[in-house]
């Protein structure tokens, strides 16, 4: 039997958002479903965060439902790191994971993840694709059996085109790249999932925009290569120590360029890349985020052909953001403000669209969650729920974004507030060894470092007050 729930209520001494429709059977209401939408390396390009030029319809579409997170910042520009921050809702100092090698059950062995907190209060958890980075996680292993009560299957293999090509347009159908192959599963756990006789938490997480950008031609044929603009910026930014704020397109050089004419594949030849490399990054780059709207897209169709779009909350989120030729870096792996954007999407049935502009982390999705559910939220989790802005409750939290990166052997604790992007850079003993600050409203671009002006160094004065302030799991910070 079906009900409408208008209000927030109380169940059984639970607290119950306003959904637009519940379920009752045998006089129980069931909580609601989470579908739980990754994509890797995905920054906030998507139309309704102001980029014309991508086409991505479905996202938009859900945006336009959702409340839209604009300011929404990655605890840490690396897949792993991110992702176990988000999945445990704590920071990366926090849960013992700031690097692709350390297992999260090595290093924090009784944390509790977000899927293992949902299968411990009666969901059927599963996933697909990347959701962990399996980098952090003990391999085939305990964090399957934890965190999914069904077995995860990992994605089958794919096209991948060309050895270490950077750039690739295949004439092949989706469902013949490892994406492609990651949205069958993730259909088929919808309708297994959708029929039993509890809520389920299903995580589906796509790999592409992560670099190589492969992906199927009738993406690429959406968009004119000429067409692109190039970061109109592509310098350091004015009175900056790149020491610590740079590297050296690592991750980019790994891969190589079409080559000229058909011949050899040769490296990115060193130093500032040419346009024609740039605008060619950018096709990738922008056809890779079309084709994961694609599937996105019929994912949520299946999930509307399931009946159980009315009671399912969806969470849509990049794990970090990337640059793409801004301040000449290509990648993350940064403190600024392009490498820790991300895009994040929640929508609550029953809650009106709407756009928050102010600073929220993905360390939020968590305790949203669990809000959302009517479930406790933890003691231990570091990030505040979002439930009363998706709601409407709350018009704003008073809230800033802090994301951390370490490099040169010395820790980057980088704040976001409205207006400001202010980083200090700190030993292990907890020495100062550098800092910089942006005015993101003046100088959106990071174009100069305004922390040794007058105005900044009175600036810095409250800005270190609020960082500290702030600072619970930030281990070096004192």
């Amino acid at each position: 039997m079906k009900v409408q729930i208008k209000s927030i209520t109380q169940w059984g001494g639970v607290l119950l958002l306003s959904f637009s429709s519940c379920y009752v059977n045998a006089n129980k209401l069931i909580k609601p479903n989470i579908l739980f939408i990754a994509v890797d390396d995905l920054k906030p390009l998507i139309r309704d965060y102001g980029t014309a030029k991508v086409q991505t319809p479905n996202i938009d579409k859900l945006a336009s439902q959702s409340t839209v997170f604009t300011r929404a910042y990655s605890q840490y520009p690396v897949c792993g790191p991110s992702r176990m921050s988000i999945l445990t809702g704590l920071r990366p100092e926090s849960n013992g994971i700031m690097n692709l090698k350390d297992k999260i059950r090595d290093v924090n062995p009784s944390v509790i993840t977000l899927p293992q907190f949902f299968k411990n209060n009666g969901y059927e958890t599963a996933a697909t694709g990347k959701i962990f980075d399996p980098r952090n996680t003990t391999s085939r292993s305990e964090e399957e059996v934890l965190s999914w009560s069904i077995p995860y299957q990992r994605p089958k293999h794919g096209l991948k085109g060309k050895t270490r090509l950077a750039v690739e347009s295949i004439d092949e159908p989706d469902e013949k790249f490892v994406d492609g192959g990651i949205l069958k599963r993730g259909k088929k756990l919808l309708k297994q999932m959708a029929n039993k006789n509890k809520p389920f938490f299903l995580a589906v997480g796509f790999k592409k925009p992560h670099l190589p950008f492969v992906a199927p031609k009738k993406y690429y044929d959406l968009y004119s290569r000429e067409s692109f603009d190039l970061a109109s910026y592509q310098s350091a930014p004015e009175d900056a120590d790149t020491t610590y704020l740079f590297h050296k397109n690592q991750e980019l050089r790994g891969y190589k360029p079409t080559p000229i004419k058909g011949g050899e594949i040769k490296p990115y030849p060193k130093g500032k890349l040419s346009s024609a490399h740039q605008k060619e990054l950018l096709h990738g780059y922008f056809a890779s985020v079309s084709f994961i709207d694609s599937l996105v897209g019929e994912l949520l169709e299946e999930l509307e052909k399931t009946g159980q779009a009315e009671n399912t909350v969806i969470v849509f989120w990049g794990d970090h953001g990337f640059h793409l030729g801004d301040h000449g870096l290509w990648g993350k792996h940064t403190t600024m403000e392009q490498a820790n954007h991300v895009p994040l999407i929640i929508k609550i049935p029953g809650s009106k669209a709407n756009r928050y502009a102010k600073p929220v982390e993905l360390l939020d999705v968590f305790p949203s969650l669990t809000e959302a559910a009517g479930l406790s939220i933890p003691n231990n989790l570091q990030g505040t729920s979002l439930v009363s802005l998706v709601t409407g409750k709350l018009k704003s939290i008073d809230k800033v974004a802090i994301s951390q990166y370490k490099r040169k052997g010395a820790y980057g604790y980088s704040m976001r507030t409205e207006q400001y992007r202010y980083t200090q850079w700190v030993t292990p003993s907890g020495k100062v060894v550098y800092r910089d600050l942006y005015d993101l409203i003046n100088d959106p671009l990071e174009t100069k470092n305004i922390i040794n002006t007058p105005e900044g160094k009175l600036l810095e004065v409250e800005l270190n007050k609020q960082l500290h302030t702030n600072s619970a799991g930030l281990k070096r910070l004192k």
